[in-house]
C-alpha cells in the first residue's frame, strides 16, 4: 500500500508570505494537493516577508519549501527593487503605483512552472486577487488565463497531453472574504507579512498600499488584526 503522501497530487504553489498567498497555500492543501511551496527572492526591500513564508509553510504542513534568487534590483523600476524610489505612503492614485515591479507574476511563474515539470506537476496555485489591490495588470484573471495558454504551448507537460492549470481561487475574492475562507483552514495572519516596507523583524508601516488594504479587510472582516505595525 503506498503512503498516503504519494497518492496525492502535487501542486505548486507561489508562496511570498503575505496574507493572500498563506490564504491560496491553505486552500491547495485543503483541496488535498502534497504542497511544494516556492518563494522569490527578488531583491525586494521587505525581506521579512521572506521569513514569513518559511514560518507560514511550516505552519501549513508544505511537503517542500524552496526560496529562488532572481534579483531584480538590477533593472529597479520598483519602489520594491530601488531604494532610490520611495514607497507611497497614505497616497490613493487611479494610476498604477510605483510599487509595481515589472514581470513580477511572470517570472515567478515562469518558475513556478519549471518547478511544476520537473515534479511531474500539473498545478500551480498563485495568490493574485483583482478585487482589493493596487490595480497590477498581472493580477488581473485575463492575465493568469493568457498564461495558463502558454504554458500548454511551451511545455513537454502540455504538448503531451498532461495539461497544467493556473489555480488563482482568490481573485475575485474581497479581502474580507479571502480572511474569513483563511481562518476557517486554520492560516495563521500572525505568522504574515504584507507591508511594502516591513522592518527586519517583520513590523509594518501602516501606510502603504498593502497595508492599508490589508487593515481595511480585518476590519471589513471584524476580525482583531494581528499585524504588529510600526505605528497605528
Amino acid at each position: 500500500m503506498k503512503h498516503e503522501n504519494q497518492t496525492k497530487r502535487k501542486a505548486v504553489v507561489l508562496l511570498s508570505g503575505g496574507l493572500d498567498s498563506a490564504t491560496t497555500l491553505a486552500i491547495a492543501r485543503d483541496q488535498g494537493f502534497q504542497c511544494y511551496a516556492l518563494s522569490i527572492d527578488y531583491g525586494q526591500r521587505h525581506y521579512a516577508e521572506l521569513n514569513a513564508a518559511q514560518k507560514v509553510a511550516q505552519s501549513l504542513g508544505s511537503h517542500a519549501h524552496q526560496t529562488i534568487k532572481v534579483d531584480l534590483t538590477l533593472f529597479g523600476g520598483s519602489a520594491l527593487t530601488d531604494q532610490s524610489i520611495e514607497v507611497p505612503i497614505l497616497e490613493e492614485s487611479p494610476n498604477i503605483p510605483v510599487t509595481y515591479v515589472p514581470a513580477r507574476n511572470t517570472i515567478m511563474l515562469s518558475l513556478a512552472l519549471a518547478w511544476a515539470e520537473t515534479l511531474d506537476c500539473q498545478d500551480i496555485f498563485v495568490g493574485v486577487n483583482a478585487i482589493d489591490y493596487s490595480g497590477y495588470p498581472d493580477c488581473r484573471a485575463e492575465y493568469i488565463q493568457a498564461f495558463e495558454n502558454m504554458a500548454n504551448l511551451a511545455t513537454k507537460a502540455g504538448i503531451e497531453g498532461r495539461r497544467l492549470t493556473i489555480h488563482a481561487p482568490l481573485i475575485l475574492l474581497s479581502k474580507k472574504e479571502i480572511i474569513h475562507m483563511g481562518l476557517a483552514l486554520g492560516v495563521d495572519y500572525g505568522l504574515t507579512v504584507s507591508c511594502y516596507q516591513a522592518d527586519k523583524t517583520g513590523r509594518a508601516c501602516g501606510g502603504c498600499d498593502s497595508c492599508r488594504i490589508r487593515k481595511r479587510g480585518f476590519k471589513a472582516a471584524n476580525i482583531t488584526d494581528p499585524t504588529a505595525y510600526k505605528t497605528n
